[in-house]
C-alpha cells in the first residue's frame, strides 16, 4: 500500500463504495483506500431483505463489484479490517493491531448498528437482527427449518422481512408498539393499505402493544414472544426490527460533534475540514430547511457520496439532494419523496380500492412529500418536480388538480 496521502474511506457500503468510485470518475489520481469490517466483497443493502432473504438472489448478484474492478481502479480494499481510531494531529486511520493508514481527507461511511430491546430473552438463540450480509446469510438459514415467525418492530425493515418469510410458507406475525404500522415512515392511508396488504397474504399484524420478554424454551432458545398485554405468541425465530443507532464512536473518540449521528454541515463536513462523513451515520441540515435530519436511504448515501468526491477534487457544492425511498411487500411497492414525517394535511389521489394510488403530505399548508402505492409515474414526476420547485402550496396543488406535471415544466 502506497504511503502518499490521498483518501481514506471507512465502510464500504452504498456511501462508502461510492465515494470511491466517484473519485476515481472525476480523474482523482491520489492513493483511495476502503476500511470495512466486514470480511466480503462490498455489496448492496436493499436484497438483504427481500430477494436474498428469500433465495431469489445469491451473493455474487449482489456484490457490487468484482474483486478484479477494484485493482483496476486503483483502489485498495481492506476487507475484515477494523478502524479503532483517528489521530487527527498525524491524519492517520488507527486500526486493530496498531497499523497506520495516513490520510489527506478522510470519509466517515460507518453506518449504523441495530437496536436490541432491553428486555427478558433478548439474547436467546434464535433472536436475530438484519443488518449485514452475515445477519442475512443466518436469518436465511434459519427461515429454512422455522415454521413461526415473529417480527417485532412494524417498520419497512420488519414488513420485508415478513413478507419474505410468509412467502416462504412460514406462520408469521409482526409486533409493533405504536397504534399503527410505519408510524414514523410514512402518512396513515399509506399504512393502513400496506397492513392491509399483509393481513390479505396471512400475516397476523399486532399493533399497540408492547412486547415484554422473549420466553426461553428451557434450553437457551426462543420458544414464544410475551407480549405486557399478557398475551403469548409462539415462535421459533424472532426478528427485531426496531431501528437502528448510528456508529459514533470513531467520530467521538476524534474530538468530533456527534448529536444522533455524526454532525456535518451543509457540504458534509465535520468540525475537522479534512473529514466528512456521509450515508446512514451523517446528521446534515435538512433539504427541507427544518433543522437537520439523519436519512436511511440509498439515494442519500449516493448522492452524498458522489457530493464529497465533488468536494474532494476541489468542486464543493451544498448537499441539497431531494430524498427518495422505496419499499417493496408482496409485490406491492410504496415509492416516497420528500420527508413527510410530521405532516399535518393528506389529500389522495387515484384508487385506494385498486391499489393504485397517492398521498400528498402537507405540513403548515406546504408540500413536504408524496408517498405513492403502486403508482410509478406518480412518484417519477414528484421526484422531479420536488427537485425543481419545492415549496409548493397546498392551493397551488389544488388549483392544479394536484397535477404536478405542469408545477415542474414536465411535458404531458
Amino acid at each position: 500500500m502506497s504511503t502518499e496521502r490521498g483518501t481514506v474511506v471507512v465502510g464500504a457500503g452504498h456511501a462508502g463504495t461510492q465515494v470511491a468510485f466517484s473519485l476515481r470518475e472525476a480523474g482523482y489520481r491520489k492513493p483511495v483506500v476502503v476500511i470495512d469490517s466486514e470480511p466480503d466483497l462490498p455489496y448492496q443493502k436493499p436484497p438483504l431483505s427481500k430477494t436474498f432473504l428469500s433465495g431469489d438472489q445469491s451473493i455474487s448478484q449482489i456484490v457490487f463489484r468484482p474483486r478484479e474492478f477494484y485493482s483496476s481502479q486503483g483502489i485498495t480494499l481492506l476487507a475484515g479490517r477494523q478502524a479503532d481510531g483517528i489521530d487527527r494531529k498525524s491524519r492517520t486511520v488507527l486500526l486493530a493491531g496498531g497499523t497506520g493508514v495516513p490520510y489527506e481527507h478522510l470519509v466517515l461511511a460507518v453506518g449504523c448498528t441495530p437496536k436490541r430491546p432491553d428486555i427478558e430473552g433478548a439474547g436467546l438463540d434464535g433472536v436475530l437482527t438484519l443488518r449485514s450480509l452475515r445477519d442475512a446469510r443466518r436469518l436465511r438459514s434459519s427461515l429454512l427449518t422455522a415454521s413461526r415467525v415473529v417480527i417485532v418492530g412494524g417498520g419497512f425493515l420488519g414488513l420485508e422481512i415478513a413478507a419474505a418469510a410468509r412467502t416462504l410458507g412460514k406462520h408469521v406475525s409482526v409486533i409493533e408498539v405504536q397504534d399503527r404500522l410505519l408510524e414514523r415512515a410514512v402518512s396513515a392511508p399509506v399504512a393502513a393499505h400496506v397492513a392491509g396488504v399483509h393481513a390479505d397474504r396471512g400475516v397476523n399484524v399486532r399493533c399497540g402493544v408492547q412486547v415484554g420478554r422473549i420466553v426461553d424454551d428451557g434450553s437457551g432458545r426462543v420458544a414464544a414472544v410475551e407480549t405486557t398485554d399478557g398475551s403469548v405468541v409462539p415462535a421459533d425465530l424472532v426478528v427485531v426490527g426496531i431501528g437502528v443507532s448510528p456508529n459514533e464512536e470513531l467520530a467521538t473518540t476524534a474530538g468530533l460533534d456527534v448529536a444522533g449521528g455524526i454532525v456535518v454541515d451543509s457540504e458534509l463536513s465535520t468540525k475537522d475540514p479534512c473529514i466528512s462523513a456521509v450515508g446512514d451515520c451523517a446528521r446534515f441540515p435538512s433539504p427541507d430547511g427544518a433543522g437537520s435530519v439523519r436519512i436511511e436511504s440509498v439515494q442519500n448515501a449516493l448522492d452524498q457520496a458522489r457530493s464529497v468526491a465533488k468536494k474532494i477534487v476541489g468542486r464543493p457544492a451544498p448537499y441539497h439532494a431531494m430524498p427518495w425511498f422505496w419499499s417493496e411487500q408482496f409485490g406491492t411497492k410504496v415509492q416516497m419523496v420528500g420527508l413527510t414525517g410530521g405532516c399535518d394535511n393528506v389529500r389522495l389521489t387515484g384508487s385506494v380500492d385498486e391499489g393504485k394510488f397517492s398521498a400528498f403530505c402537507f405540513r403548515d399548508g406546504l408540500l413536504r412529500g408524496v408517498e405513492s402505492v403502486n403508482s410509478p409515474r406518480d412518484h417519477i414526476v414528484a421526484r422531479k418536480t420536488m427537485s425543481v420547485t419545492r415549496l409548493l402550496s397546498l392551493d397551488q396543488l389544488d388549483r392544479a388538480g394536484f397535477d404536478l406535471r405542469d408545477l415542474g415544466g414536465i411535458p404531458r
